[in-house]
């Protein structure tokens, strides 16, 4: 494989790699909103029919629910950042390890 095309592919893999990964925060960024924003504000009144934990659903939301869900989201996002950096090879946490035990020494 000649310079020019190996270039070539690994630009077109950094592409891929960089849709996958904005894809992956707009989707996130988009629940986040529609739990925060939706649920805690739009649909609060029809929500507050319900209860969770004593309190009315939609309150709920507001409060506390936008807060956990973008926890939630914050663990999902790295677990599948890590995966979707798998499958285009760039897990760096094969270096990590190696570093930390010749760092020991």
């Amino acid at each position: 494989m000649s310079e020019h095309e190996h270039e070539s592919a690994a630009g077109e893999s950094n592409s891929r790699y960089w849709t996958a990964n904005i894809r992956l925060l707009l989707t996130l960024m988009a629940i986040w909103f529609a739990v925060s924003f939706g649920a805690g504000i739009l649909f609060r009144d029809w929500l507050d029919q319900f209860m969770l934990g004593g309190y009315p659903l939609g309150f709920w939301f507001a409060q506390q629910g936008s807060i956990y869900t973008f926890i939630a989201l914050i663990f999902f996002y790295n677990w599948r950042i890590h995966k979707i950096e798998q499958s285009f090879n760039l897990d760096d946490d094969d270096e990590v390890a190696a570093s930390m035990e010749g760092g020991a020494g």
